[in-house]
């Protein structure tokens, strides 16, 4: 009988740390999704305060610290310039330490707009994200982009950007 308590509080320890590492890797999914969808209230939504956000390997810009409506009109500055955009993300390893948790997953941004040079741009890489868990909800605090490659029309950014104006 005593084996058996012990097993059932060892199972809800690990069910609450399963249910926990599913939400870190939730919120990083609707950051995405609400992205394509141009949801911005959602996507300032899955920030913290203050994120620490890196593109250094694609930019070579030094990562920055900004607000979550910083980060919404930086990327409202390009991405409605796009027909279509769709991030795809994927192999997730997720990593829970209390109130802090560790997301890697691998990323492709696939960006449509008509173009006689390619309708296309897509690029790929990973991500490494860290978030904190606060009254419940799992906010982003720091989001890295790992350059892997791009494909396509890469002129298409510009174009995207021009159409905005």
């Amino acid at each position: 009988m005593k084996y058996l308590i012990v097993g059932c509080i060892l199972m809800m320890i690990f069910n609450t740390n399963a249910q926990n590492m599913n939400q870190a890797q939730e919120t990083v999914t609707n950051l995405f999704i609400a992205t394509d969808a141009q949801d911005w209230q959602m996507v300032a939504d899955s920030f913290a305060e203050k994120v620490e956000l890196d593109y250094s390997s694609m930019s070579g810009n030094p990562a920055v610290e900004l607000s979550p409506e910083e980060i919404v009109e930086s990327w409202k500055g390009i991405l409605p310039g796009f027909l279509h955009t769709h991030h795809q993300l994927g192999n997730f390893i997720v990593k829970e330490n209390g109130s802090i948790a560790q997301v890697f997953c691998y990323g492709t941004a696939t960006h449509y707009l008509p173009d006689e040079n390619g309708d296309v741009w897509a690029v790929v890489g990973s991500y490494d994200f860290e978030l904190i868990q606060n009254n419940g909800l799992w906010k982003i605090t720091k989001m890295k982009f790992n350059f892997k490659y791009q494909t396509g029309n890469l002129s298409l950014p510009e174009k995207a950007i021009a159409t905005l104006k």
